[in-house]
């Protein structure tokens, strides 16, 4: 039974990416809610109706006080007998009908397949997102935007139909039974609902602003916690355990603060409600007595006067602390869509192609990149790297080496000049294309917390068994492999690596890295320091691979350790986002510049550490 109010809608039904989402509140919840709304609206229409149901209760409560005060009990018996036998029916039978097909349109239909769509379509969103992004902000903060927001909206939804759209419907409906018993016993509750909602915008004015600070507060100190847990060997390492509980601490005490000032707009709220209830009570109640001492009134129409007054009384704390739920979810909302929505602006060209990939020649044109900044990154480079020459990319850090192969991935887009592969420029085809054709090993050489069997298959996710592990026995990987196990028991290719790779050393984590590149044989190979976890015997057995792998491909290699470059067709030095000096390596030893200062000064085979300076992310 459930598996068909489940079923009614599709959280993952198709929909179209938007580079430019919603930025407002209501459109934002608005396109996410379109594939519910005919839900929506049959789920309204129930709260209705088990609202009338609530005050059909109390009315029909009023009528049987006045029957049992119309004669002896064995006349009323007779006279009304049938007609309390079927309330009883109705109350028994078809009431818990009406009112489980209400609950199970919002607890089963609505709110699970709600959550998990908001929670898919902003990851999605968020995925599409360029390096850049997240290079910009927390990691943890994001997640916790993307997995707070489904949640509250959630809350939202639930408090719409749950206490907002039923006190609405229960409001009119007691309007209703107090008009038609005596007009005058609605002047109390129309004078208490122009109070009440006076305290009602009052309190919703404060709630959302003060919600959506406590969210990104929250959001701040989830990020600097993960922040603090993903660096764990950096923190253990410098011994910064009372560094990071201070920085820690400042966001816990920050989201302290930011929640005890939306606290107190709810205790302020309860006071003044409670006062205001005591009003609704005492003027309805007292008006009815005054009434039936009139004549103007029976027995029964004061009862039902009375338990309406007490149960609006009782409901008002509910639907206030709903409507403030309500408002505080929007809030969290609000908080999140500054993730989710933010403008996704490195997107394919309009009828942007595939890559067509034909030789593998890359044409840097006047290319400078700056990252928004007045110096940094790299200045007006011009280059052209032939169908499967291999060259090797050296240069003091900050110089641009990492800016230049961001570039060739389109991370980012160039601020100037344009990369062209084998004539197509590279902003024009869609990126999954481009990035399809070129494989990297990068210096920091990171894994999926999965096994190591999903690690190397990431680079061909269609691979066979044996073409991964022939690829992690090229990447001198598969012997340590096979000896592998984590803490559940899983062994070899199936055991976990960690959050990062971390389980793993720097070496066994640059070997499955290039297994998954060997893997994915692409045409166009980048290497950002290769070799440079890896002992020096190692190294070399890796070496004799990395050649073989070469063979064929277009490959731009940045190293440090000279050594592991020497062989390449031609070197290009970068200075201050430049390209200084080009050549074999014989002919820029002969230059005597400053690939030739290098090579003088290398210690290990390095170049000097002490004149690096820091390149821009």
């Amino acid at each position: 039974m459930f598996r068909k109010f489940e079923n009614l809608v599709d959280p993952y039904v198709a929909h179209d990416d938007q580079d430019r989402p919603p930025r407002r509140l209501w459109p934002f919840l608005w396109e996410y809610s379109q594939p519910f709304k005919g839900l929506f609206a049959v789920t309204a229409f129930m709260s209705v109706v088990v609202a009338a149901i609530e005050i059909g209760l109390i009315w029909y409560m009023g009528r049987v006080v006045d029957i049992l005060s119309g004669g002896e009990p064995a006349e009323v018996l007779s006279a009304y007998g049938l007609e309390l036998i079927l309330a009883a029916v109705f109350i028994l039978t078809l009431r818990p009908v009406l009112q489980g097909l209400d609950v199970a349109l919002l607890n089963n239909a609505i709110l699970p397949q709600f959550g998990a769509l908001v929670r898919w379509r902003a990851h999605k969103q968020v995925l599409r997102q360029s390096v850049g992004f997240f290079e910009n902000d927390f990691a943890g903060r994001i997640a916790n935007r993307i997995m707070q927001t489904p949640g509250s909206a959630g809350d939202a939804i639930f408090q719409v139909f749950d206490a907002i759209t039923f006190s609405l419907a229960y409001l009119v409906g007691a309007a209703f039974l107090l008009t038609s018993s005596d007009p005058r016993l609605a002047l109390p509750l129309v004078l208490w609902f122009g109070l009440y909602v006076v305290l009602l915008r009052w309190t919703m004015r404060r709630v959302g602003p003060a919600s959506k600070a406590s969210a990104d507060a929250r959001s701040n100190t989830t990020g600097r916690v993960v922040d603090s847990y993903t660096n764990i060997h950096s923190v253990k390492l410098f011994a910064h355990h009372d560094a990071e509980l201070a920085y820690a601490k400042e966001a816990i005490e920050d989201t302290r603060q930011t929640f005890a000032r939306e606290m107190r707009i709810f205790t302020l709220m309860d006071v003044l409600l409670v006062t205001l209830n005591g009003f609704l009570i005492v003027a309805v109640v007292g008006w009815g007595i005054a009434l039936w001492a009139q004549g103007a009134a029976s027995v029964g129409v004061v009862a039902a006067a009375t338990a309406l007054a007490l149960r609006l009384s009782a409901m008002t704390g509910w639907i206030m602390w709903a409507v403030s739920t309500f408002f505080r979810a929007l809030g969290v909302v609000a908080e999140g869509m500054e993730t989710i929505t933010e403008p996704i602006d490195l997107v394919d060209a309009p009828n942007a192609v595939p890559l067509d990939l034909r030789r593998g020649e890359i044409r840097l044109e006047n290319l400078s990149h700056h990252y928004g900044r007045a110096t940094g990154g790299i200045d007006d480079i011009t280059l052209t790297i032939r169908p499967g020459e291999k060259i090797g990319l050296v240069g003091r850090s900050g110089a641009g080496k990492s800016s230049l192969v961001k570039l060739l991935l389109r991370f980012y887009d160039a601020e100037q000049g344009r990369i062209l592969i084998d004539g197509q420029d590279i902003a024009k085809v869609q990126q999954d294309s481009l990035r399809s054709v070129i494989g990297m090993v990068q210096q920091d050489s990171s894994l999926l917390h999965r096994s190591v069997r999903d690690n190397i298959l990431y680079g061909a996710p269609g691979a066979s068994e044996e073409e991964m592990i022939a690829a992690a026995k090229r990447a001198e990987a598969h012997e340590f492999i096979l000896d592998l196990e984590d803490p559940q028991g899983r062994q070899g290719y199936d055991a976990h690596v960690g959050e990062r790779g971390v389980k793993l050393s720097g070496g066994q984590r640059q070997r499955v890295t290039l297994a998954r590149v060997i893997l994915k044989n692409a045409p166009i190979l980048v290497l950002d320091e290769a070799t440079s976890a890896l002992d020096s015997e190692v190294e070399a057995q890796i070496q004799e691979t990395l050649y073989g792998v070469m063979e064929g491909k277009t490959v731009v290699a940045i190293a440090h350790r000279l050594s592991t470059i020497a062989q390449m067709d031609r070197i290009v030095v970068m200075d201050d986002g430049k390209i200084v000096e080009e050549g074999t390596h014989s002919a820029l030893l002969a230059l005597g510049g400053l690939y030739a200062s290098f090579w003088a000064r290398q210690s290990g085979g390095f170049i000097g550490i002490d004149e690096e300076a820091s390149e821009p992310a």
